[in-house]
């Protein structure tokens, strides 16, 4: 076996510096938690106001990507959102299979939310950075929830009717990101119901409002490096160390969730095979793409592949759920939104009741139907649902240096939830259900 000498790798390390995002952000951390250090009072190298002067510029790129994430958020979420209910196709189809199809990917999600809460509060990865200094480096005042009462069932019949916005331009204004959602939802529905010809200009409409916001999110995303430096330099000059050891601890909770919720597909694909492994093997390549690439959409045409070649799902069966389940199935970015939002939560010191822990869960839920299977939109989704929990928007800059890692492996989970959906509903559904109607019948 030839071994070759590490400075071969010196160009390829140079090449991924240049090119690749994520590279740049973990240099960008890595430079900005060495900076911090050396502003910070323990080596005595700079006066602790100098050092806030400093860390006070460096924060700009945050600041200013903070801004831009806000600005697009809603028109991202409303267009997403109502493009993956209309990716189903007609009304007749979504009766068909909508039901068991959204009961499975509800419950899935579901259930991924569970794991993801049940991981944060056991660890509490928050509490492993005091939660006074953090909110002295945002310059923040004590945080509160946006509701930290006791919920009673009294409580039922007014959160129902609250969450249908009677005025949606008002829920715009104020961000109001759950009458947004729901009223996304409603849109969504009703315009699968009429004619094609019909809702196709408003579709082609929120298409370009899709693609306007995630160029605007890619523009962004370049001063993710940026934005992560002076983060890490303002944090670790008054945090120390313990900065890096909260957001370890945040990492490995959101794996350690995400491998569980894997678990869980294992164990849903021993109920309907006798040789789990097997099958589970033969996703191996898309999950590899999927991690990878950090894109459901991106891996899906070879997730078709898989579960058709490999697995032998029908082709009906594969051509519809994958590509719904990529815009509307999304297990693990809902588990790591649900986590990341505990997180900060506790890193912050906002003591979430049991209300705002329903509120956020909907929210996480809803959130991820729809959600742009392209990479670091998952930061911009985490936004929504820290405004529901009353969390700093702010605090999602802290995420910025590790996304991208757990961003890998949030896809594979998705992707990995897709292709047991497949097999699930490949033993349940027959092929002549989803048999397209005749273009003349359609929606009438």
């Amino acid at each position: 076996m030839e071994i070759r000498s590490f400075k071969y790798s010196i160009p390829q390390i140079t090449f991924l510096v240049k090119t690749k995002l994520w590279a740049q952000v973990l240099v960008a951390l890595f430079l900005g938690l060495v900076i911090g250090l050396a502003l910070g009072p323990e080596t005595g190298l700079v006066d602790e106001k100098s050092a806030e002067i400093i860390t006070n510029w460096l924060s700009i790129p945050a600041n200013l990507f903070l801004k831009i994430i806000q600005m697009i958020i809603i028109p991202l979420i409303f267009a997403s959102i109502i493009r993956g209910i209309t990716s189903s196709g007609s009304l007749k189809q979504l009766q068909k299979l909508g039901l068991g199809v959204s009961v499975y990917f509800v419950a899935t999600t579901a259930i991924a939310l569970a794991i993801g809460i049940l991981f944060v509060t056991t660890i509490e990865p928050g509490n492993f950075v005091d939660s006074a200094l953090i909110r002295d480096s945002f310059n923040l005042e004590d945080t509160e929830p946006i509701e930290n009462t006791e919920f009673t069932i009294n409580d039922i019949p007014q959160s129902i009717t609250n969450v249908i916005p009677s005025n949606p331009l008002a829920s715009f204004m104020s961000g109001e990101m759950l009458s947004i959602i729901v009223f996304a939802l409603i849109i969504g529905v009703s315009m699968i119901s009429i004619p094609r010809k019909s809702s196709q200009p408003i579709l082609d409409l929120l298409e370009s409002v899709q693609k306007i916001t995630l160029k605007v999110v890619s523009w962004a995303m370049r001063l993710a490096p940026f934005a992560a430096f002076g983060l890490m330099a303002g944090i670790t000059s008054k945090l120390g160390l313990s900065a890096l050891t909260g957001l370890g601890a945040y990492m490995g909770t959101v794996v350690i969730a995400l491998f569980t919720m894997i678990f869980i597909y294992i164990l849903i694909i021993k109920f309907l095979a006798k040789k789990p492994l097997s099958f589970f093997s033969m996703m191996r390549d898309a999950q590899l793409l999927a991690f990878s690439t950090s894109s459901s959409a991106a891996v899906m045409p070879l997730s078709i592949k898989t579960a058709e070649e490999k697995m032998k799902v029908k082709p009906k069966i594969s051509q519809f759920i994958i590509p719904l389940g990529a815009t509307v199935n999304m297990d693990g970015t809902a588990l790591y939104q649900i986590i990341a939002v505990f997180f900060l939560a506790q890193l912050f010191g906002i003591d979430l009741g049991f209300t705002t822990i329903l509120l956020i869960s909907i929210t996480a839920l809803a959130a991820s139907i729809g959600a742009p299977s392209a990479p670091g939109t998952g930061i911009v989704i985490l936004s929504t649902i820290l405004i529901a929990a009353g969390i700093p928007p702010v605090a999602v800059v802290l995420l910025l240096g590790v996304d991208r890692i757990l961003d890998m492996t949030r896809t594979m989970t998705n992707v990995t939830g897709d292709l047991t959906a497949c097999l699930f509903f490949d033993k349940r559904i027959k092929a002549s259900d989803l048999v397209d109607e005749p273009e003349e019948t359609k929606q009438e």
